[in-house]
């Protein structure tokens, strides 16, 4: 008797079945997303129409450069950057857009960098009261900001409306301005949509924006060795005079500072005081050793007057020659004429 015949498995038509569900879905998520991101366009492009006095002029983040690796690297810096800065207020930022539009981290930031109290309330809850807020803080950023000439793209209504480009155009002139302790992304550009209304009609415009640019000694160690030669003999005779009264010299910049016993040792020279043994390690082996000498020298600059190096530890550490230079050069442009 003919045995009937072994029933093909299920499995593999109900996997098909369920990778077309999840395709269908993905691609109505793709969509839905491409449509609420037009949407957003239309209805920033119609309120612009309604509202725009003429010849006013607004502009909006392209969508598709939301995904540009590069911007969001620069967003992560400055929001470690505030983060940092606000630490002592417990404060901390997760998002750009919805975390500074009402003014209250703008208030902080402004305050811990320029040293000055700003006369506005606390807390405001009502869309009247953030605005009020807004003004207060942008008011007070543009007059530090106005005797260079800065471009100011942001307005009370554009950084409530959680506009990215204006609020991350802001955090760039603050950062700038306070030397902030960063290293921004070099190359950021995005594409923006900018919209103008003039004699009642709305023109809108693709263009692209650069936010920062190619860094001095990233310019002079491509396009310049001979100059760059010229910096660090400059420095290491700068540094070797001081550091002459210990018995100690340098001849290799990137490498003999990297472990931040000679920048501890230099800062002390020049400041005319000893450092006490006790605060740094003199024989440093471990990485988290050498970060902690070079962060404490750091602390030693601004100590003396100086702004908190624009490099980070960790550079200096894994012998990052333009952060090297960056922090010796500094020390030569206040120290120079020191004996």
């Amino acid at each position: 008797m003919a045995s009937n015949p072994t029933k093909p498995s299920g499995l593999p038509g109900k996997m098909k079945k369920d990778e077309s569900l999840l395709g269908k879905l993905g691609g109505t998520l793709v969509r839905k997303k491409k449509l609420k991101e037009g949407n957003c366009i239309k209805t920033f492009l119609l309120s612009s129409l309604i509202f725009a006095e003429e010849n006013a002029e607004r502009t909006i983040l392209d969508p598709t450069s939301r995904e540009d690796l590069n911007f969001k690297d620069l967003q992560k810096v400055l929001i470690d950057w505030i983060n940092s800065e606000l630490e002592e207020d417990r404060i901390i930022v997760k998002d750009l857009e919805e975390d500074l539009y009402d003014g209250q981290v703008l208030q902080k930031l402004f305050e811990k960098l320029s040293g000055h109290k700003l006369n506005v309330a606390e807390v405001t809850q009502s869309e009247i009261g953030q605005k009020q807020k807004l003004q207060t803080v942008l008011e007070a950023v543009n007059v530090v900001l106005r005797p260079l000439d800065w471009n100011t793209e942001w307005s009370v209504d554009s950084i409530h409306s959680k506009n990215l480009v204006s609020i991350v155009c802001l955090l760039l002139a603050l950062a700038i301005y306070y030397a902030a302790p960063i290293r921004l992304p070099e190359h950021v550009s995005i594409k923006v949509i900018v919209v103008k209304k003039k004699e009642g009609i709305l023109q809108t415009a693709h263009v692209t924006k650069q936010l920062t640019k190619r860094d001095a000694f990233d310019t002079l160690l491509d396009h310049a060795p001979d100059k760059l030669n010229v910096v660090k003999t400059s420095l290491i005779t700068f540094v070797n005079k001081h550091l002459n009264k210990l018995n100690l010299e340098v001849t290799e910049l990137e490498s003999q500072f990297a472990d931040g016993v000679y920048l501890v040792l230099l800062m002390g020279l020049l400041e005319n005081y000893f450092v006490p043994l006790y605060h740094f390690y003199l024989t440093p082996e471990s990485f988290e050793q050498k970060v902690h000498n070079v962060t404490f020298a750091f602390e030693l600059m601004q100590d003396g007057g100086l702004q908190k190096p624009k490099a980070r530890p960790e550079d200096v550490v894994n012998l990052n020659l333009k952060s090297t230079l960056r922090v010796l050069y500094n020390l030569f442009t206040n120290y120079k004429n020191s004996e």
